[in-house]
Order: C-alpha cells, then structure tokens, then sequence
C-alpha cells in the first residue's frame, strides 16, 4: 500500500468514528484529497445523523466530481435542513460543471 492509498484508507475508517467531529473532518479531507474512490463512503456519509458531516460529504462529494454522486445527492435534498441544501446544490452543480466540461473536451478532441 502506498502512501496515498493508506491516507483514503485512513479518513475513509474515519467515516464511522463515534465522533461527528471526527467524521465531518475526514469527510472534508477525502474532498481536499480529491480521490474518486472515497466516492461510495462519502454517499454512505450523506445519511449520517450530524449534519455537519452531511454537509462536509456533500461538499467532497462536489470537489470530487463523479456523477455516480448526482441521484445521492438529489435524494439527499428531500428532508434535508436549509443550511445542508445549499451545499448539496453547490455540489450538484460542480458535478454538473465538471460532466459539461469532460463532454466539451472530448467533442474537441
């Protein structure tokens, strides 16, 4: 295992600390850290009873771009405070700015 790979691994086992504060801070290191494989742990984060790692797996999620986190992220929206819906329609639309870049790259290739 590498370096890289121990530090997703790390903030990943994060995600299930007992602690909120401990969990919304690994959430924002997976979105610093930017690595799509974090992406299914941090969808898994979107139901999490603190809102504070709600919306910390919201904004990774964003950062991170891949549009597996779009249907997550929609649904999230439903019974979700003001404060967490922001952020979740923040990150939909990077997700959505980065899926419109990709396309227009590939078209001009």
């Amino acid at each position: 295992m590498n370096e890289n790979t121990e530090r997703l691994a790390y903030f990943i086992a994060l995600l299930d600390e007992g602690d909120p504060s401990k969990r919304w801070k690994a959430a924002e290191s997976l979105g610093r850290i930017g690595d799509e494989h974090a992406v299914d742990s941090l969808i898994l984060a979107l139901n999490d009873e603190d809102w504070r790692v709600r919306q910390k797996a919201a904004w990774a999620l964003g950062r991170i771009g891949d549009p597996k986190a779009l249907v997550p992220l929609r649904r999230a929206l439903i019974n979700e405070t003001e404060g967490v819906k922001e952020i979740i329609n923040e990150a939909l639309d990077a997700i959505k700015n980065n899926m419109s870049h990709l396309l227009r790259s590939s078209v001009e290739r």
